[in-house]
């Protein structure tokens, strides 16, 4: 639910009730006492009505579960001589002492879930019936899934909300007040003992909600600091009302919410049957950790690929959603996590990675605020610019080296200037400049490419290329001349032997 990006999707069993709803058995919907608080102003009648139409056969409320369920505690406070209780109605509750506090296993109340409660008394009333559960849980997906047989499936609010939505479905604005629904508190914090009579002897009642506050208790409980007390635990913070599929983008005030299910709770317990002892038992195993622990030498390898060499470098930020760099390094070394999911690393990596891209491109890099104050210059604009340090300009006006027109065209037009090629006169260097404005983050960026020697040499080029056709000119002028000279001559020539030719031809007929 932290992740913007959704990078983590939670399994959807929507597909899976379809099919049932396809097979022409009853399915029926226990629904969490939460709902109240995500659907505000819509009463189990109103909800029926609108389950109804996608099919399934009828809609209950879970908290007639919860009834069972306190009934069932109250009398283990009473005829169960128990040291410590803790309730077992939170499923992650029930997973972090299995894994990580086996020594509370044996305060665990061995008794089954609200959820578990109903849907079994759903089962029994209706054989042959699916169960649907829907609430605001995540891990009610695993504990239907883990105890076969019980739950047939789990939808959150937000999958039912989408589903209705497809269906062109709106739960009507209504409310149905019922006195005998004291167990719709379950889904608050203290809701438990709030429906518990609290009379057992010698006996103190705590609420404690967040896993952090959980944890704090069963550490005093395993060191033996707590005697006597009944404990309801809840791992969300504000109970399931707070819990993280209550819809996304819902996220109403936990006083809000709370308010709406005290308005909606009566006063009195559901009119449902107890079952026998026997029939709500469930029995908690320890979990244990199958993933081998790697060694200090393991750890600080991976510590080192993280970038962490020193311990002030582990942060602890906790983006990577670990508590600590040595508890992802060690999921790292099984296979949990990856070395790119620290947040800091990325960062060093792609500035590092950045930099160096920066300081060794050829290319001059002047990057100005939108005030054309220089932020950033790399050594190739230095060099062009011939600036000695880039403390002389940072934080200056870029006018100060830079003829600052193009950058004031690109930030009044918005449109980027590229491969402008310009003469630095005080620099008596030729560059290409692109200029582009980056509106995320509001900084102009120039791009300068030293072409001094290439404009050199393209003068060069035309040099010779001018003294070339000069040459040919001069050349073609004087071919020219010899050949009308030697035209002239010939000609003289021609006429001189025509004279003569013609005075031998007279004397030759004169004889």
């Amino acid at each position: 639910m932290v992740c913007p990006q959704n990078a983590k999707e939670i399994v959807d069993e929507t597909e899976k009730v379809k099919v049932f709803l396809q097979s022409g058995e009853p399915v029926i919907v226990s629904l969490a006492p939460s709902f109240i608080a995500n659907y505000q102003g819509v009463g189990i009648d109103a909800m029926r009505k609108a389950l109804k139409q996608l099919g399934f056969y009828d809609v209950e409320e879970t908290a007639q579960g919860a009834t069972i369920v306190k009934t069932e505690y109250e009398r283990m406070l009473r005829e169960e001589e128990r040291d410590v209780i803790i309730s077992s109605c939170c499923h992650s509750i029930n997973l972090l002492i299995q894994k990580h506090f086996p020594a509370a296993l044996e305060y665990l109340a061995d008794v089954v879930s609200p959820m578990q409660a109903h849907c079994r008394e759903i089962k029994e009333r209706f054989p042959g019936a699916k169960t649907v559960f829907i609430g605001p849980c995540v891990a009610k997906k695993d504990e239907a899934e883990y105890y076969d047989g019980i739950v047939d499936a789990v939808l959150t609010f937000e999958e039912l909300t989408n589903w209705m939505k497809e269906e062109g479905i709106q739960p009507e604005q209504q409310l149905d007040h019922d006195i005998c629904s004291r167990a719709r508190f379950f889904p608050t914090t203290g809701g438990v003992l709030k429906t518990m009579a609290q009379d057992a002897p010698g006996y103190t009642y705590l609420a404690l909600d967040g896993v952090e506050n959980c944890i704090a208790a069963l550490k005093d409980i395993e060191e033996g600091k707590l005697h006597k007390c009944f404990i309801e635990m809840s791992a969300c913070v504000g109970s399931c009302v707070g819990g993280p599929v209550m819809e996304k983008y819902h996220r109403a005030s936990p006083i809000t919410d709370y308010v709406a299910v005290s308005d909606y709770a009566g006063t009195k317990d559901f009119d449902v049957a107890q079952p026998k002892p026997s029939q709500l038992k469930k029995n908690f195993a320890y979990i244990e950790h199958r993933l081998p622990q790697p060694s200090e030498t393991e750890i600080s390898s991976i510590l080192r690929q993280m970038g962490k060499f020193k311990p002030s470098q582990e942060l602890n930020c906790g983006s990577c959603g670990y508590n600590t760099c040595r508890e992802k390094a060690i999921a790292i070394a099984q296979g949990k996590a990856e070395i790119s999911m620290c947040l800091p690393y990325l960062k060093d990596k792609a500035e590092s990675f950045s930099d160096t891209i920066v300081k060794n491109t050829p290319n001059g890099l002047i990057v100005l605020n939108e005030q054309l104050e220089v932020q950033q210059i790399n050594d190739a604009a230095r060099q062009i610019m011939n600036i000695r340090s880039a403390s002389d300009i940072l934080g200056d006006q870029v006018i100060r080296v830079l003829d600052p027109s193009i950058f004031l065209t690109v930030l009044n037009t918005g449109r980027d200037v590229r491969d402008q090629r310009v003469y630095l006169a005080e620099y008596k260097r030729y560059v290409e400049q692109t200029v582009v404005y980056d509106r995320d983050s509001h900084l102009l960026i120039g791009i300068m490419r030293d072409v001094t020697d290439e404009e050199a040499q393209r003068e060069r080029k035309e040099h010779i290329s001018r003294q070339t056709i000069e040459v040919a000119d001069k050349v073609v002028d004087k071919q020219m001349r010899i050949v009308q000279e030697i035209a002239s001559l010939l000609g003289e020539t021609a006429a001189e032997t025509k004279i003569a030719l013609a005075k031998l031809k007279e004397s030759i007929s004169d004889e």
